[in-house]
């Protein structure tokens, strides 16, 4: 449980005169609450008022779990032939009376749950996003929350280990990812932070392409971008490797895309802003002509979730700041010819930065 977290929270609310916080988004409620929990179509929700005790609203299936759990205060399920929003609005009314400002993160709310939460209310409330505080709050890691990125990053690293060893002439995409995941579970990795990505070839040349049933075959780059959740913080991190011998065409895309990687990483500091680090990569691919294939930002932010605040792209003058942590990952994506992207994820120190994935980045060619 993140006692300062909340408690920084509520110091915005009180600014912001919201009585009320109702978090929503799995990710945010294991932040605050340290209970993880991925309800699919159940309601899991985290009410956090001013000043009275949160409490943990969860599927009955789930209610030991979050007790045993780090979060310390109630835990309210419900079964599911219950209407969920019913008994949020009683126990809203019984916990905290009638509240007219609730915070809600606008940006994970449906519309149904939405609706379904101001009927409670009786329509009287009004409703205030609480995007903009969570994305702060998440902006700046602890020294806690570094240590479990670096973890979830050497994990990152043995699961490239695992995949290299694994590329084989005739091996499909999909049983190379098997194998990686395999073996991650086999030494207690129980999740992946996003479906691992092996792609072979001109499949590569998509940048969120499909692994299937292509075969690996000689002199052709493999693309693989993968992580794990460890202690509930993520990892994500890409490498192009080359099975046998690359072509003269092939290694000049790596290298263009290993330049652009390495220099916008370099670059990393506080002051400097985050459309700026993207045109640093940017400009190196434009330099050498194929800027038209660098189509996606440089980075994300990565923490408890995968794609976190903020965005590392054009327009985007938010000013790096020491604790902040993302990715950079530019990419060249050449239909049906070739595609590259390079990756680390990297935690902002006073002086630059320092990548939670220590795979070598130099093209490594698999016999």
């Amino acid at each position: 449980m993140n006692h300062v977290k909340i408690n920084e929270l509520r110091k915005w609310m009180a600014q912001k005169q919201i009585e009320l916080a109702y978090i929503s988004d799995p990710g945010h409620i294991a932040y605050f609450s340290g209970y993880e929990s991925e309800p699919h179509e159940r309601v899991l929700a985290l009410f956090i008022p001013l000043e009275q005790d949160p409490f943990l609203f969860t599927p009955a299936l789930e209610v030991e779990d979050a007790q045993n759990s780090s979060w310390n205060f109630d835990v309210r399920g419900y079964l599911d032939n219950e209407d969920p929003w019913v008994l949020i609005g009683k126990e809203i009314h019984s916990r905290y009376g009638q509240v007219q400002a609730i915070g809600i993160e606008k940006n994970a709310l449906t519309v149904d749950r939405f609706d379904a939460l101001s009927h409670q209310m009786n329509g009287t409330a009004h409703f205030i996003d609480l995007t903009p505080i969570i994305q702060r709050l998440q902006l700046i890691k602890t020294t806690e929350e570094k240590e479990k990125l670096i973890a979830a990053g050497k994990w990152a690293d043995v699961a490239f280990e695992i995949g290299f060893n694994a590329l084989k002439e005739g091996v499909t995409e999909q049983a190379i990812i098997a194998e990686i995941e395999y073996q991650l579970k086999k030494q207690g990795v129980s999740q992946m932070s996003f479906d691992t990505l092996v792609l072979a070839g001109t499949n590569a040349a998509s940048p969120h392409g499909t692994p299937g049933s292509t075969k690996i075959v000689p002199n052709e780059l493999v693309l693989f971008d993968l992580g794990v959740i460890w202690d509930g913080y993520c990892s994500d991190a890409t490498r192009t490797v080359a099975y046998q011998k690359p072509t003269e065409f092939q290694e000049k895309i790596y290298q263009i895309t290993l330049e652009a990687q390495l220099t916008a990483q370099e670059a990393v500091r506080p002051g400097v802003t985050a459309a700026e680090l993207d045109q640093i990569a940017r400009n190196v691919i434009d330099g050498y002509g194929y800027g038209e294939y660098f189509n996606h930002r440089l980075g994300h932010g990565i923490g408890t979730t995968v794609h976190e605040y903020p965005s590392l792209v054009s327009g985007n003058d938010l000013v790096i700041e020491e604790g902040m942590c993302f990715s950079l990952e530019p990419g060249i994506y050449i239909p049906e010819q070739v595609g590259v992207r390079i990756e680390d994820c990297v935690y902002v120190t006073n002086d630059g930065c320092v990548p939670f994935t220590t795979t070598s980045k130099e093209l490594l060619i698999i016999d």
